[in-house]
């Protein structure tokens, strides 16, 4: 089943694999301190204006909406989309708690330093807890889902796009490193394939359940 459903969701799977590549060499290559001076300099203000918002689709809170209007259009997808906020949130809650805790963000690991880092006046910037990334670990779990579930998968191209944007804009706030987000980028793939590969035969068990 998982190989079927990775061919049939080739267009989201084949270039956030392109994604997971690239960026992983460019970690590779380049220290997360130029990673992040790279995408700090590129700032703009459209981007100063944009990305606040768009930060959002990672909240758990926009999840939430989503799964709730979910378990209003099918009882048993809403269901299936609960399942994975909270397979997603709690895996990325153990590891910003637990295997990593009080990991340093970017305000606090660059107090420091004497490059001129561009903060957007006003924006609340946490300090601790960075790994990973849990507004990523969100955007990817629930627009990995929206993908899976649509028949137009075409459309798969488009929830990567929010998705990855939605990572962008936690590392151009200096709410993350760019480490941070590779990882919940792939907790939230990890935690939707996982919840639909389980549930995905229950939620169209009966007749009158299907897919969006």
């Amino acid at each position: 089943m998982l190989i079927g459903l990775l061919r049939n969701n080739w267009f989201f799977f084949l270039p956030y694999a392109f994604l997971l590549v690239v960026v992983g060499v460019l970690q590779l290559v380049f220290t997360q301190e130029q990673l992040m001076q790279w995408i700090n300099v590129r700032n703009n203000p459209l981007g100063d204006w944009v990305f606040p918002y768009v930060t959002y689709m990672g909240d758990g809170a926009f999840y939430v909406v989503v799964c709730v209007g979910l378990l209003i259009y099918n009882r048993r997808i809403g269901f299936m989309a609960f399942a994975s906020f909270a397979l997603s949130s709690l895996t990325s809650l153990f590891l910003k708690t637990v295997i990593f805790p009080g990991s340093l963000r970017p305000l606090r690991y660059f107090e420091h330093s004497t490059f001129e880092y561009h903060i957007i006046e006003g924006l609340d910037i946490y300090s601790y807890n960075s790994f990973p990334s849990g507004h990523t670990t969100t955007a990817f779990a629930m627009f990995l889902l929206l993908a899976l579930m649509d028949s137009q998968k075409k459309r798969g191209l488009v929830f990567l796009f929010l998705a990855a944007i939605t990572g962008y804009s936690r590392v151009y706030l200096f709410q993350h490193f760019v480490e941070d987000v590779y990882a919940g980028s792939l907790v939230g793939t990890i935690s939707s394939l996982l919840i639909y590969v389980l549930m995905w035969p229950w939620v169209i068990k009966k007749e009158n359940d299907g897919a969006i």
